[in-house]
């Protein structure tokens, strides 16, 4: 019942087709032999008609050899030398298999369906103090929508009140619910949990997160990889030197040999039939989108099956520093009194003096401070050295050592080996002590690079444009055994196509970066990885796989995936072609009949599908992605109140 439940209305009907052939066969067994031949023939229309009259239609348009050709010529030749059960059973088993087929396809596309079942049905457009229903294509930037619990947010935008729980499983793959509040960033197919907010659109539908990854999904199936160009090609040689072999087989018996020729004619059928590559041409383009179904569902969207390839021949991976294997974002990692000053006391000073400004940095010492920030006044911004500002009738200067040289404050130790930027803090020209600014590492970041090394590729990689301390410090705590520090975009780009051309024909780059800044190497990458991009236009459209979890581990995840499917794909391309050779040679010498060649072609092809179809029961590897959910970093926040 739940196979029916999931046909469509022409499945159904084919099916019914089926099932009154079947019915009508049945009955030909029962009636009088001058009236079978005519019902098998009615029965033979009826189950043939779709399959001829597709052949017919090739023929015109010059399309011969194909499946329905081989088919046709096989049932029509069997009818005319009497085996007319024989040829409606090889036309009702090969639309039975064609439904099956289909169930599989569609099965397979649901994978990805469900992920995208983010498309947005409407939008609440708040207008002159009332909402008013629109479709998400009608909304313009600046636009204020209303998304109440249990609905999607139909455009990218930014919230302007409230709080809430969102479910962003459908994006991300991660099911802990994401608390936004005021000023937060919103992406269209998220869905508002438990309480309404009011967004302001900050994008039009067409740029938004959802038309990007709908658009990127539906494009994948265009890209094919080498084998499936390969099958084509060798479905358009094969069929007609199998055409040609039967013809041989029907009459050089027969003409030179003396052999009956009806006895060879059968023979000659059967090999057709047999012949037919439905197995390959339908379950390796299967296998790849079962493997991008899987990818999708693990948060992972690969443009193209070409791309799943690429991934399952991986042999380096390269990783960019900033954002992908670190947070991207400042923390306060060190705090270096001077003597009798509190750790408490030099945060104070820091963060009042950096209260007005935007640089990263300065937005790290406010975020570490816990009280609440009084006004300063006169405050100075100096380019390239810090800031100074009055409070309280004092003079706070926070910035480098040139600041400090500048004003001639003494006492100032210089921190030697720092991975971090140092920022001084002085109070009326007194040295107050200094504070740590680093990039965190993500918390999965080494069990990414593990990841790596567990599953054969050791040739991994780190470039960044930051200095050679901080660069080689990551990478020793990381474990990375190769790193290249004080890069431009341009050196990245040099360091990558030296690694592809030390790597050769062996086997294909990856690089992984968060998308931000790292188009120019994506693009010249085997496979560009943008990672936690989906809001980086840039990314989804230079990218040749985007991560749509922050988390480095993805990439071995993606790897994993493409080398199952890469498996799946050769192990359906030689269990047809031995299953096929085998049961082509019995045929030939007359061992087979009809019944062995209809199972040699549904039977192996259906077969291939249940095998492609594995790829969607990939489950994620919960206790390794899940377990970092966030890339927290909290546990690094120095605490202020230690005197």
């Amino acid at each position: 019942m739940s196979l029916i439940k999931r046909m469509s209305p022409d499945e159904k009907k084919e099916s019914g087709v089926i099932a009154l052939c079947l019915m009508l066969l049945i009955l030909a067994h029962f009636i009088p032999k001058n009236i079978t031949i005519v019902l098998y023939i009615v029965i033979y229309i009826i189950s043939a008609y779709p399959i001829l009259k597709e052949a017919i239609e090739n023929i015109l348009h010059g399309k011969w050899f194909d499946e329905n050709f081989l088919m046709s010529v096989a049932t029509v030749g069997a009818l005319a030398i009497g085996q007319f059960s024989e040829a409606i059973a090889v036309m009702l088993f090969y639309r039975v298999g064609e439904i099956f087929e289909d169930l599989a396809i569609e099965n397979s596309k649901k994978s990805i369906t469900n992920l995208l079942d983010i498309r947005p049905e409407y939008a609440n457009l708040e207008l002159n103090g009332k909402l008013q229903q629109v479709k998400p294509e009608l909304l313009n930037k600046g636009d204020i929508i209303i998304v109440n619990p249990g609905e999607k947010i139909a455009v990218d935008g930014v919230v302007e009140s409230g709080e809430a729980y969102l479910n962003t499983a459908a994006l991300t793959g991660e099911t802990k619910p994401l608390l936004v509040t005021k000023d937060s960033q919103v992406l269209s197919g998220m869905i508002v949990e438990n309480s309404a907010l009011r967004i302001r659109v900050s994008k039009e539908y067409k740029d938004s997160t959802v038309a990007k990854i709908l658009e990127l999904v539906q494009n994948a199936s265009e890209k094919k990889t080498k084998t499936e160009n390969f099958i084509t090609k060798f479905s358009q040689i094969y069929t007609p030197v199998i055409v040609i072999s039967a013809i041989m087989l029907a009459s050089i018996p027969p003409l030179f040999l003396g052999q009956e020729f009806q006895v060879w004619l059968y023979r000659a059928l059967i090999f057709l039939v047999i012949s037919c590559p439905c197995a390959l041409v339908i379950s390796i383009p299967l296998s790849y989108f079962g493997g991008i179904g899987a990818s999708s569902r693990a948060g992972i969207l690969v443009k193209g099956s070409n791309y799943l390839e690429a991934l399952s021949q991986a042999k380096a991976v390269i990783f960019d520093k900033t954002g992908t294997l670190t947070r991207g974002e400042f923390f306060v990692t060190q705090i270096i009194p001077a003597n009798g000053v509190s750790k408490k006391e030099i945060v104070k000073l820091a963060a009042i003096a950096e209260s007005s400004s935007p640089h990263p940095i300065a937005r790290s010492i406010v975020k570490n401070y816990p009280g609440n920030i009084a006004r300063v006044s006169n405050v100075e911004e100096l380019v390239g050295l810090g800031v100074r500002a009055e409070y309280q009738g004092d003079t706070i200067s926070v910035g480098n050592m040139k600041l400090m040289n500048k004003l001639h404050i003494d006492g100032v130790s210089t921190i030697e080996d720092t991975t971090g930027t140092v920022v001084y803090v002085a109070l009326n020209n007194e040295y107050f002590g200094a504070i740590e600014v680093s990039d965190m590492i993500k918390t999965d970041a080494k069990v990414a690079i593990q990841g790596l090394k567990n599953v054969g590729i050791d040739n991994v990689t780190m470039l960044t444009g930051d200095k050679k301390i901080v660069g080689e410090s990551v990478a020793e705590k990381l474990a990375i055994p190769n790193v290249k520090t004080e890069l431009l975009p341009q050196d990245k780009v040099t360091e990558v196509e030296k690694i592809k051309s030390e790597i050769g024909d062996k086997g294909k780059v990856i690089f992984v970066g968060d998308g931000l800044n790292d188009t120019p190497v994506l693009a010249s990458a085997d496979v560009g990885v943008a990672m936690g991009a989906l809001g980086s236009d840039a990314a989804v459209e230079v990218a040749d796989v985007v991560l749509m979890k922050d988390n480095p581990t993805a990439v071995t995840k993606a790897i994993k995936i493409a080398r199952r499917t890469k498996v799946i794909v050769w192990e359906n391309i030689i269990f047809a072609l031995v299953v096929k050779a085998i049961f082509l040679l019995i045929g030939a010498l007359g061992i087979a009949t009809m019944w062995e060649a209809v199972f040699a072609d549904v039977g192996v092809t259906f077969i291939a599908i249940l095998n492609a179809l594995r790829l969607l029961k990939i489950k994620e590897e919960n206790e390794k992605i899940n377990k970092y959910p966030h890339s927290k970093t909290e546990k690094y926040k120095v605490e202020v109140n230690e005197a």
